[in-house]
């Protein structure tokens, strides 16, 4: 096969030539790279990527294709993909198409051949910073200046072109809950499956509103097995809106960006602190910790990838962690109502606080993973028993 060449400048003045993947054009973004082997089409779709250009460091990408049922959201939001090598010829009995095929079809700009593992160590040193890729200009000095004169995205607010446009019910268990409710059909002709759910099969017992501020839909689905009866409401919906939907508890989603771009989401967060039981996850976390009163701050180069270590420091048990942000809150700037309950073992940075007086948790890593490791969904327990005490 023959390729298009392809460039990657970043905003210091590296560049790297490749050949293109995906689809032709230019793509700027803050470059970022994720340490997952698997998953990228769970990358690809989370909406936290919205303004990066995402580097995997894993050199084959690609080779078991993409479905229908492993997407986080609608359409991939990424501005660019990086890979060291991508597979044309998937094989896997789930798969419907090509990596490539998939991108061109979003219109996600995207290069391989390049040394990864060279730029993973350029952003480690150096940190995250603004690049693009070309397929379509090769001047190599004029797509330097061209990213050097681009802003990065402190203080700008990504969440408006990711959330929902209007409220909605989500009623989706995941696959796994299907499967031990449901007998599973599928025939050796097709690679979808078929299920055939029970009105009676998934009991609800708390309503819960998500805000969206890029929310994942396997967050949702998490919601959903454990008992929960959930709606999604746009970003910006008033506080005052929410509450009177009598929800027995609010979760703050993950979602992209930086978390002081968004500012009336802090205030809607500020006016429902002791209100209701409130989760937050990611941004989410990140939202109501400047809520709280506190500050947060821009990593180097952030935390992607589905092995970030992080002790619960409630139980001094390690989990292994799904992770994909840029800030993080400084526990230091926050009052002694405010309690560390969970923490990075690479960096010490903070993973996870709550409230000592009003029911109040979050955590900076994702516990539903898609990707990821499965050793934090005991969380949606501890929102679940969270709801039900602030019941009685």
């Amino acid at each position: 096969m023959t390729h298009k060449k392809a460039i990657l400048a970043l905003s210091d003045g590296t560049v790297f030539e490749g050949t293109s993947v995906g689809a032709e054009g230019e793509a700027v973004g803050e470059v970022v790279f994720n340490t997952s082997m698997t998953g990228y089409q769970e990358i690809l779709t989370d909406p936290s990527y919205k303004g990066q250009i995402v580097t995997m460091t894993y050199p084959h990408i690609g080779n078991y294709g993409v479905n229908d049922e492993d997407v986080e959201s609608s359409r991939p939001h990424l501005s660019g993909f990086i890979v060291k090598e991508l597979s044309y010829y998937p094989s896997n009995w789930r798969s419907q198409k090509s990596l490539d095929i998939y991108l061109k079809e979003y219109g996600i700009v995207g290069i391989q051949g390049i040394d990864t593992r060279a730029l993973t160590r350029r952003l480690r040193e150096f940190g995250s910073q603004m690049g693009i890729i070309s397929t379509t200009d090769v001047n190599t000095q004029g797509l330097i200046n061209k990213i050097k004169t681009t802003s990065g995205l402190v203080g700008v607010d990504l969440v408006k072109e990711v959330t929902c446009e209007s409220a909605f019910t989500w009623t989706n268990p995941s696959l796994r809950m299907l499967q031990s409710q449901e007998t599973l059909h599928s025939t050796p002709h097709t690679s979808h499956l078929t299920f055939r759910i029970p009105h009676s099969a998934f009991r609800t017992l708390y309503k819960v509103v998500v805000y969206d501020f890029g929310v994942k839909w396997n967050i949702l689905r998490m919601l959903v097995d454990s008992g929960c009866d959930v709606t999604v409401v746009p970003a910006s919906t008033p506080a005052e809106d929410v509450l009177s939907m009598h929800p027995d508890g609010i979760l703050l989603s993950n979602g992209p960006g930086d978390p002081e771009g968004v500012s009336y989401a802090i205030d809607n967060t500020k006016k429902l602190i002791g209100k209701k039981p409130i989760l937050g996850i990611c941004l989410g976390h990140q939202i109501l910790g400047l809520a709280l009163g506190g500050k947060t701050y821009k990593l180097k180069f952030g935390h992607h990838g589905g092995n970030q270590p992080v002790m619960d420091l409630s139980t001094r048990k390690v989990e292994i962690t799904a992770q994909n942000h840029n800030f993080a809150v400084d526990i230091d700037s926050l009052g002694g109502d405010v309690e560390l309950t969970h923490i990075n073992l690479n960096d010490q940075t903070v993973e996870g606080m709550r409230h000592r007086k009003y029911p109040i948790f979050s955590v900076q890593y994702h516990p539903e993973a898609s990707p990821g490791p499965h050793d934090s969904r005991y969380l949606f327990g501890r929102f679940v028993e969270m709801m039900n005490d602030f019941r009685r």
